[in-house]
C-alpha cells in the first residue's frame, strides 16, 4: 500500500475550481515534485495534504490513516514555506527545537535533537545566532531543520528555493535531496522550476489548470511527455507546423520541406495538421548526424552564448527553430544572415495533434 494517497480530491472556492479530479499515491520515502505554472493547483493541493485547506471531495491517506478531516497539527506534517517564517527573537537552536518545546519533550532530548539537525543542515556553530545574523541560504536550512525537528513522517516544502539566488539555490537543493536521502523521509516539493523538479525528483507530477497532465520519472517526462503542455512546459522545445503527406511511411511536410518520423500516423488523413515537437539538443548541424536523417535548411536569425551550451535560432519560413549545439572554442558558429541546414533523426520527433 502506497505512504500517501490522494484520491478524487477537488477544491474550488466558490464557482472557481482550484483542483480536479487529483489522483496520486505515493511510496515510502519517495520525492515527488509538484511542478506547474503559477494558478495550477500546485500549492493548493499542498495545503490540503498538509491540512491547512480542507478538499471540497475526496480522500487523503497518510501511513494508512485518513486524514482528510485530521487538522494540520495533528497529522505530524512537517511543512517549509518559501518564506522563511523563522522566530527573529529566538535563537537558530530555539527555531530548530521550538516544535519539540510545544510538545513538552525533554529538555536534554531537544538539545540532542537540535544539535544532531544542526550538524546534519552543516551548521553546528550557528545554534546561538538569530535570523539577521544569517543569509538567506542559512535561513532556508534552519527552516528545514525545525520542520524536521519532531520527526514528521511527511516533509511538504513549498517553493522554498525562489527567493534564493541561481547559485545558492542549486547548492541548497542538492543538500535537500541529500538530508532527504539520508533520512528516507517521504517528500512532496512544489515548484514550478522544471529544471529543479528535475535535479530533485524520483517522479514529477505535471500541474496545468488544476489537473495532473503527467505523473513520471523526470526521464519520462522529458523524453515522452504525454500532452501538448507538458511537451512546452518541460524543458525547450521547438513545435513546428507540419502537414501529412503520407501516413502509412510517416512522411510530413514543413514549409515545403518533407521531413519523417519513426512512426507511421494510421490516426491522420493526407493534408491533416500537426505539430512536430523536436528538442534543441536533438538537432545537430549538417554534416554531424547520420545519413539517413532528416534535412530542414534555413537561415541563422541570432546566435547565443549561454556557456557550454551555444544556442542558433534559425527562421524556416514562418517557424523558428533552436539548436543547441555544444560550445567548442575551436569552431566557430554560424553567424546571423548566413544561410544553414541542420538534420535530425525521426525518432527524435513527437508528433502533437493540432489542437
Amino acid at each position: 500500500m502506497a505512504f500517501l494517497e490522494i484520491t478524487g480530491v477537488r477544491k474550488s472556492f466558490g464557482a472557481s475550481v482550484a483542483v480536479e479530479s487529483f489522483h496520486l499515491a505515493v511510496a515510502r520515502g519517495e520525492f515527488v515534485s509538484f511542478l506547474g505554472p503559477s494558478g495550477c493547483g500546485k500549492t493548493t493541493t499542498l495545503r490540503m495534504v498538509a491540512g491547512f485547506e480542507k478538499p471540497t471531495s475526496g480522500r487523503i491517506v497518510i501511513d494508512g490513516v485518513d486524514v482528510t478531516d485530521t487538522p494540520p497539527n495533528r497529522r505530524n506534517v512537517g511543512m517549509v514555506f518559501q518564506s522563511y517564517a523563522l522566530f527573529p527573537n529566538m535563537t537558530v537552536a530555539d527555531n530548530i527545537g521550538f516544535g519539540l518545546k510545544v510538545a513538552r519533550r525533554p529538555a536534554g532530548e531537544i538539545q540532542e535533537r537540535v544539535t544532531e539537525l544542526l550538524r546534519i543542515i552543516h551548521m553546528p556553530e550557528y545554534g546561538r545566532s538569530y535570523p539577521y545574523q544569517l543569509s538567506g541560504g542559512q535561513q532556508q536550512r534552519v527552516a528545514l531543520a525545525r520542520a524536521l525537528a519532531i520527526q514528521p513522517k511527511l516533509l511538504l516544502l513549498d517553493e522554498p528555493l525562489s527567493a534564493l539566488d541561481a547559485k545558492i539555490r542549486a547548492s541548497l537543493r542538492q543538500e535537500i535531496r541529500d538530508i532527504q536521502r539520508q533520512l528516507g523521509i517521504t517528500t512532496i516539493y512544489v515548484t514550478h522550476d522544471q529544471e529543479e523538479a528535475m535535479a530533485l525528483s524520483d517522479r514529477i507530477v505535471v500541474m496545468s489548470r488544476g489537473r495532473i497532465e503527467q505523473v513520471g520519472t523526470p526521464f519520462e517526462v522529458y523524453n515522452f511527455p504525454a500532452t501538448r503542455f507538458v511537451a512546452s512546459f518541460v524543458g525547450t522545445l521547438n513545435v513546428l507546423q507540419a502537414t501529412v503527406a503520407d501516413a502509412a511511411t510517416g512522411r510530413l511536410s514543413v514549409q515545403g520541406q518533407e521531413i519523417r518520423v519513426a512512426r507511421p500516423l494510421p490516426e491522420h488523413a493526407p493534408g491533416a495538421s500537426v505539430g512536430v515537437a523536436i528538442r534543441p539538443e536533438l538537432i545537430s548541424l549538417d554534416g554531424q548526424a547520420g545519413h539517413d536523417a532528416n534535412r530542414l535548411s534555413g537561415t541563422v536569425a541570432d546566435v547565443t552564448f549561454l556557456g557550454p551550451i551555444v544556442r542558433v535560432q534559425m527562421h524556416l519560413s514562418g517557424d523558428v527553430l533552436h539548436i543547441d549545439i555544444f560550445n567548442n572554442p575551436q569552431l566557430r558558429p554560424p553567424q546571423p544572415g548566413a544561410p544553414i541546414t541542420v538534420r535530425f533523426a525521426p525518432d527524435a520527433c513527437l508528433v502533437l495533434d493540432d489542437a
